[in-house]
C-alpha cells in the first residue's frame, strides 16, 4: 500500500501545486527566526512511466507519439485494443460502462492541456487507452475511477478538437510488451529522470517497460523547486513517526533517479525509519527527489544530502519515428539534514 498521494496529474492539481509552491518559497527567509527545514527538489508526482512536460518537451523537439512512448516505457510496441472494448468506471457511487474510445475522448484534455503538440496529445491517448485496460482498481467492480486515483475523466466536458483529434490519430492503439497490454503510469513531471517502478511502489515487482530513463526536456514548473519547513510544521507532520523533538531528516537509500526510498526521521530521543513516499507525503512536498539542510538563526548549516536538484546533463537524443504499428523504440547513506551537525493514471500508483 503507498503512503503517498495515489496519482499526480499535471493539469487539474497544477495551480494548486503552484500556489503552495509560491507560500513556500516566500517562507524561505533571508534570515531564518527559528530552525528551518530546507528542502531543495525535482519533480511531481511518482516518476514512473511518462512524464507529462516531458512528453511535451519531447514534441516540441520533433518526436512523434510512438518515439515518445517508446522512450518512456522500453521495449515496448504499438498494438491494438481488443474490438469492442469497454471501460468500467467509477463516477460517483456508480460504475459505468462506456466504449473504450468514448472513454478516451473524455480523458486526454483532462489530463493535458489541449493547447500542447498533436504529439503529446497523441501520446497521452495511447497510454490514457492502454491504462484504461490494464487498471484494476475496482477489482471485480469496474477498471478505473472517474479521479485522479486512476485518470481524470470528464466525459464530453472534455472533448476537444485537438484532443479528439489525437484519439482519432490513434484510435484502438496500446502500448504493448510481449505482445500483451502494459501498464503505463504516467505523472507531471520528472525533474530530469523518471524512476523504476518497484523503487517508487512499494511492494512492486520490477517491470522491463517501467524502467528509469533520463529526461532531458522535462522542463516543467517544478523541474526544480524548494520549500522551507519550520521545525514546529515538520514536528506536527510527523507526529506518530517521530521521537521526541524533531531534529531533521537523514536520507538512507536513493532509486535509480536521486528519489528517496528509505530516510530516518531524527528525533531528540531517537531516529525512526520512513519510506521515501510517506516522507514526502507527510512533509507536503511534491516527489521523492528531495534533498535537506538546515536553516539556525542567521546562518544555514549545509547537508551532506545537498546536491542537483536536477539530473546530470545528458545530450539530449536525436529525433526518431517509428511506424505506428511497429516496435516503439541504490545509492548509500547519507548525512543527516537538520542534526546538531546539519544535515505522489496511469498516473496513479498501484495500492
Amino acid at each position: 500500500m503507498l503512503t503517498a498521494s495515489s496519482t499526480y496529474h499535471r493539469h487539474g492539481r497544477w495551480p494548486l501545486a503552484l500556489a503552495v509552491l509560491a507560500a513556500c518559497v516566500l517562507a524561505l527567509p533571508g534570515s531564518a527566526r527559528a530552525a528551518e527545514l530546507l528542502v531543495r527538489g525535482a519533480g511531481f508526482g511518482h516518476g514512473v512511466g511518462m512524464s507529462q512536460e516531458g512528453a511535451l518537451g519531447y514534441a516540441e523537439h520533433g518526436w512523434s507519439y510512438d518515439a515518445i512512448l517508446a522512450h518512456y516505457f522500453t521495449d515496448t510496441a504499438i498494438g491494438q485494443a481488443p474490438a469492442g472494448a469497454r471501460v468500467r468506471v467509477l463516477i460517483g457511487k456508480r460504475v459505468k460502462s462506456i466504449a473504450l474510445e468514448t472513454y478516451v475522448r473524455g480523458v486526454v484534455a483532462a489530463e493535458m492541456p489541449s493547447s500542447w503538440p498533436l504529439a503529446a496529445l497523441e501520446a497521452q491517448a495511447v497510454a490514457s487507452r492502454t491504462y484504461a485496460l490494464t487498471a484494476h482498481a475496482g477489482g471485480s467492480r469496474f477498471d478505473v475511477y472517474a479521479d485522479t486515483r486512476s485518470q481524470v475523466y470528464r466525459g464530453t466536458a472534455a472533448h476537444t478538437p485537438q484532443s479528439d483529434a489525437a484519439v482519432a490519430a490513434t484510435v484502438g492503439q496500446i502500448v504493448t510488451y510481449g505482445g500483451q497490454p502494459a501498464i503505463t503510469y504516467f505523472f507531471a513531471s520528472s525533474g530530469g529522470r523518471t524512476e523504476n517502478v518497484e523503487d517508487a511502489f512499494l511492494g512492486a515487482l520490477p517491470e522491463p517497460w517501467l524502467l528509469s530513463v533520463e529526461d532531458p526536456f522535462d522542463q516543467g514548473p517544478l523541474h526544480g523547486w524548494r520549500v522551507a519547513i519550520s521545525f514546529h510544521s515538520a514536528t506536527l507532520r510527523l507526529r506518530g513517526r517521530l521521537r521526541g523533538a524533531f531534529r531533521g531528516i537523514e536520507v538512507l537509500r536513493r532509486g535509480s533517479s536521486p528519489r528517496i526510498l528509505t530516510a530516518a526521521v531524527l528525533g531528540s530521543s531517537g531516529r525512526t525509519i520512513i519510506s521515501g513516499a510517506e516522507l514526502a507525503s507527510r512533509l507536503g512536498l511534491f516527489d521523492t527527489w528531495a534533498y535537506f539542510s538546515v536553516a539556525r538563526g542567521p546562518g544555514t548549516t549545509p547537508s551532506t544530502t545537498l546536491g542537483p536538484t536536477t539530473a546530470p546533463a545528458a545530450s539530449a537524443p536525436a529525433p526518431v519515428s517509428t511506424p505506428s504499428t511497429g516496435v516503439g523504440g541504490s545509492g548509500g547513506s547519507e548525512g543527516p539534514a537538520g542534526s546538531p551537525q546539519g544535515a505522489l493514471g496511469g498516473a496513479a500508483a498501484p495500492s
